[in-house]
């Protein structure tokens, strides 16, 4: 299909909106009737050369008494669906009682096989007859689908019975799965506020695609392969996933079959999505969708795949999913909870404002461990997942559990307002639990925040593109492996630390003549009695050394515990009590795991100068891993030299001077 005729039927159908639906639907609503009634017209078109078949095979399958009758239909149809009813779509046109056509429409929405029935359900399409019976536009929406002037059919129309003249071309599966993936970007960008939440541009995810193939492209052999899509929205990540392998594959000589998986929470994209497949004839792949949320009901829980991408929310929250699994405290999937080579328990489970790194364990958890390739992630986050988190929290750990099993190859910062709806940065995560030996223990960082063209106009918050030459240079980048102002390379342990807590001995000096407060002891007795024993002590105990003054007293711990707040004070030149911190004194450090000698070496070298009487609370010791683009790619602004400055403000004082002669010399 040309890119004329693409354009046009493209047109077309976004003209039925505007033709038919203006003033009956709100803009932002006219996919609710479009998109639907371009799949149904579609598998109509697919469906009528085989109608009399299926006809024929109904009344057999009928007169048999079989029940199960939609494989054997399907199988009459020629196709992964079928349509039983006794119309096609075209049949509905002359119809001139709106209640007529009411009835008989649906009772031909309702002949579709189980698979179409759950689309048009997601797209909640019944919901809109109504509206559109009301209004008196179903008739016409239909008459405009059905028209001569756009072909949505698998085969070509001519203009005479010889069948000499084209009049439209066919419509092969690509090209229509391409026009409805057209209108789909067409009605995101028309609603920008929605974009993001279910496209990811397509220059991203070409990209993203790039990333989990060319560097095994070398590889790839007469095989059947399997891609999954955690967040899949309308499918767009794994349709350009396809389409790149079968081209590499193509180019070198190898016979390959993907087969595609997903799963997708919002009901709406969810039908897009499967909606897609069946438009582009791949009925059997629409199958391998699941409908609901990953992290809570996983569609997909036993099986591996080779090839993982996913574009996940960020920043939502996942309360519900964590409701649904227990309670954030309770969650017992072993997708997000590991253990350490000790046998201790390690929990990953972030906060639940943001759960996007929940699905990054997800796709981890699903890597093939025993193919030759492995598996290979490539997704994309906004900053929070590569360092928000301090050590010990869910998002450090769930750092630390992919970064210690050597998963991560590379992470790509990406141009500020690269999507639809928001201007963030954005980075992408490369994994692959079969590394290259030169990437073995290795992670490359990758600036490409300038690595952008501006678009002409802005598609809502995407100012900017990748293009195919851009695209190009980030790959050259990731694949040489090469240092650069734009690329660095570190070893695993570099973006590791120790969280360690630095501790002060708390120092008491005694004031045993201070009042202690009438009430301090429920009894008067047991009052009276203490202060005995404190006024006793003090007679021969050290003041500067709380730990012998208490034992003195010889009081009960709880009694001790009651009055120490009243008679004594801190002085850094008491001595130390015994066991006990200085809380106002206690402070953190990050200590970096390759430090040299490790966290003893650094406290003699960095604290003991300073506090010789500091230690470490090895107990609350937690081990952390962050990822830092500013840290290493900051380039600080050079500021001009003193004598610049000083020639320039001498340069504005006479310019002044010159403005002030002249406006004097008006006034006089």
């Amino acid at each position: 299909m040309d890119n004329q005729t693409h354009n046009q039927i493209v047109s077309f159908i976004w003209g039925i909106a505007d033709d038919c639906l203006r003033d009956v639907y709100v803009r932002g609503k006219y996919r609710d009737v479009i998109l639907p009634m371009t799949v149904i017209r579609r598998l109509d078109a697919m469906l009528e050369d085989t109608f009399e078949n299926v006809q024929s095979t109904k009344k057999t399958l009928d007169a048999a008494k079989v029940d199960n009758q939609w494989g054997a239909l399907c199988i009459a149809a020629g196709q992964a669906f079928c349509n039983v009813s006794p119309f096609l779509l075209k049949d509905l046109t002359s119809r001139v009682n709106k209640q007529k056509l009411k009835t008989d429409f649906e009772e031909y929405l309702d002949g579709f096989s189980p698979n179409v029935q759950e689309i048009l359900d997601k797209f909640k399409f019944r919901n809109q007859i109504a509206t559109m019976i009301d209004a008196d536009i179903l008739g016409s929406v239909i008459e405009k689908f059905v028209s001569s002037d756009i072909n949505l059919s698998p085969k070509p129309i001519y203009k005479d019975e010889a069948k000499t003249i084209l009049r439209h071309p066919a419509l092969d599966n690509h090209s229509m799965g391409t026009i409805f993936e057209e209108l789909i970007r067409k009605f995101n960008e028309d609603n920008n506020e929605e974009a993001g939440e279910h496209w990811t541009p397509r220059d991203v995810v070409e990209l993203m695609a790039d990333l989990i193939f060319m560097p095994i492209s070398d590889q790839i052999k007469d095989a059947t392969y399997t891609c999954y899509d955690g967040a899949c929205g309308t499918g767009g990540m794994l349709t350009v996933a396809q389409e790149r392998l079968m081209t590499l594959a193509e180019r070198r000589g190898k016979k390959v079959s993907i087969h595609l998986f997903g799963q997708e929470v919002q009901p709406e994209t969810y039908a897009i999505c499967k909606a897609d497949m069946l438009l582009k004839g791949d009925g059997d792949q629409a199958e391998h969708i699941s409908y609901g949320s990953t992290l809570s009901v996983d569609g997909n829980a036993t099986r591996q795949f080779d090839f993982m991408l996913s574009n996940p929310p960020y920043g939502k929250s996942w309360k519900t999913d964590a409701e649904k699994m227990g309670g954030k405290k309770e969650i017992l999937d072993t997708r997000f909870n590991t253990y350490l080579e000790g046998g201790e328990e390690m929990k990953m489970i972030p906060r639940t404002s943001d759960g996007q790194l929940l699905f990054l364990l997800n796709n981890v958890a699903k890597m093939k461990k025993d193919s030759p390739l492995g598996s290979r992630i490539a997704e994309v986050h906004n900053g929070s997942s590569i360092f928000t988190g301090d050590a010990g929290s869910g998002e450090s750990n769930a750092r630390r559990h992919i970064i210690e099993n050597d998963l991560v190859e590379a992470v790509i910062a990406l141009p500020e307002n690269m999507f639809y709806n928001t201007g963030i940065g954005t980075f992408i995560w490369v994994l692959s639990n079969k590394k290259e030996e030169r990437r073995k223990g290795k992670i490359q960082l990758i600036d490409a925040t300038a690595m952008k063209s501006p678009l002409r106009k802005n598609m809502g918050k995407k100012n900017c593109e990748l293009t195919p030459d851009i695209r190009k240079e980030i790959m050259r980048i990731f694949l040489s492996m090469e240092e650069s102002e734009n690329s660095m390379i570190f070893d695993n342990k570099d973006f590791g630390y120790w969280n360690v807590t630095v501790e002060r001995p708390l120092r008491l000096r005694v004031f045993p003549e201070r009042e202690i407060p009438s009430g301090t002891f429920k009894k008067q007795e047991e009052q009276d009695t203490v202060i005995s024993a404190i006024k006793k002590a003090a007679v021969s105990a050290p003041l500067d050394d709380w730990t012998a003054f208490a034992k003195t007293t010889k009081l009960k711990k709880a009694q001790l515990n009651k009055v120490r707040p009243f008679i004594t004070e801190k002085d850094a030149t008491a001595k130390v009590v015994d066991g006990e911190a200085d809380t106002d004194l206690r402070d953190t450090e990050n200590i970096p795991l390759i430090y040299e000698g490790g966290i003893d070496a650094f406290l003699k070298n960095e604290v003991l100068t300073y506090a010789p009487d500091a230690y470490i609370d090895e107990k609350k010791t937690q081990i952390g891993y962050e990822i830092s683009f500013t840290k290493y790619f900051y380039k600080p602004v050079e500021l001009r030299p003193m004598q610049d400055i000083i020639n320039s403000l001498n340069a504005l004082e006479k310019e002044a001077d010159g403005m002030m002669a002249v406006i004097m010399g008006g006034l006089q």
